[in-house]
């Protein structure tokens, strides 16, 4: 076989390995935070649907929660010649994955999407948040016009493996009244409280 074609195999086999196993739901869950950063609450719902709830921090901030799940394949028990269920399960245990449900936290600023949490049992065989996906898919597949375009070629700047960094907040939208007149104050001092007065 020639070397071009045995490269190609073997890129083939890879991508099809990787797919399988959750490496481009991951990428398309961590996309999503940096594409759905800026978009109105009214292409929010389009897309992605009403949120299961909503908690209303102050005048200007919110924070929405959606939830997802998805079931897990069954496998054939071990009673061939190979052990797939016990691969599985010794896989699971020494790297994680085969998760079943993601809960996505959206904070919303002046009625605009300013960052995108996942949390949960959210990660497939390979890459992080991978299950969140089925949440944002809405959004992946059909475009809102105030999402914002993110490029980079099939590896970059969207990682599999991690998502990306949460974007600078505005003032409103982090600190209430209460915690913009108090600060953390880490000492080696144990009888002082941590949380002390701004001076």
């Amino acid at each position: 076989m020639r070397p071009v074609y045995t490269r190609l195999l073997v890129a083939l086999t890879a991508t099809a390995a990787l797919s399988g196993c959750g490496y481009f739901d991951s990428r398309s869950a961590h996309k999503a935070q940096y594409e759905m950063v800026g978009m109105t609450s009214y292409d929010l719902q389009a897309c992605a649907g009403i949120p299961a709830s909503t908690k209303k921090l102050n005048d200007t901030t919110e924070i929405w929660q959606y939830d997802g799940s998805k079931a897990l394949p069954t496998m054939p028990s071990d009673s061939g010649f190979i052990p797939v269920q016990s691969a599985i399960s010794i896989y699971q245990s020494a790297f994680g994955g085969g998760g079943t449900a993601c809960r996505m936290l959206v904070r919303m600023d002046h009625d605009r999407v300013s960052e995108v949490h996942y949390t949960g049992n959210d990660d497939e065989y390979i890459g992080t948040d991978g299950i969140c996906s089925i949440i944002t898919r809405g959004c992946a597949r059909q475009r809102e016009s105030t999402m914002r375009r993110v490029n980079g070629g099939l590896f970059g700047p969207v990682s599999g493996f991690h998502p990306p960094r949460t974007p600078a907040q505005s003032a409103t939208a982090t600190y209430s009244d209460q915690s913009g007149k108090y600060v953390p104050k880490f000492t080696n001092d144990d009888t002082q409280p941590v949380i002390q007065p701004v001076k």
